[in-house]
């Protein structure tokens, strides 16, 4: 069989750009619903799409940093005025901040833990399709994804759990990779090779 040779080569060298390196502009309205749509387009055992979008842009991600920003100081009131600004400008570090919301429940067939994966390949599907498009990506979650009142100012429900904010903008800052796991200490064969 032979390989995609450029799918090959994008893989062997992706990587994610740091939020703080992402400038504008970031992805119009038809771009965003190509990626969204690419992204929706992973293993869903049962076809429940345990999983929402929620798209934070514009003014929009600074009036949540304020909001943010009051309940980072109401649990620690001592905050610095430079860890206030980070608060502040948490979801202002790239032009779109997309939310992968996961909306798992119990299901008389298919257990809640297939349904979680399904939102974290959302995740990663969310990541490719900002790169096909052009753009660098970053997928965080941060202490944002399990405070429940932060969760509720970002409109995430209750009963539901972040799987992660894909932070999406350009970068001209340079690439470097991070080291990654030695194959060996990560991998067991079972039977021969070719079997």
């Amino acid at each position: 069989m032979s390989k995609n040779q450029p799918l090959f080569d994008y893989l062997s060298t992706r990587r994610s750009i740091p939020a703080l390196q992402m400038t504008g502009p970031g992805p119009d309205e038809t771009e965003l619903r190509s990626i969204l749509t690419l992204a929706s387009r992973v293993p869903d055992h049962g076809k429940l799409a345990p999983w929402r979008f929620i798209v934070y842009r514009g003014q929009a991600r600074l009036a949540l940093g304020e909001a943010l920003e009051k309940i980072a100081v109401a649990r620690q009131p001592d905050l610095s005025d430079e860890l206030r600004a980070v608060e502040r400008n948490r979801l202002a570090r790239a032009p779109v901040v997309i939310a992968v919301v996961s909306t798992a429940a119990d299901h008389v067939k298919i257990p809640v833990w297939e349904q979680e994966l399904s939102a974290g390949a959302v995740c990663l599907n969310l990541f490719l399709a900002a790169n096909a498009h052009g753009y660098a990506a970053n997928w965080l979650s941060e202490w944002i994804a399990y405070d429940e009142e932060a969760k509720a100012v970002l409109g995430i429900r209750q009963s539901e759990k972040l799987a992660g904010f894909l932070y999406i903008g350009r970068s001209d800052f340079p690439q470097t990779d991070r080291p990654r796991p030695e194959l060996d200490d990560i991998v067991t064969f079972v039977g021969e090779a070719g079997a």
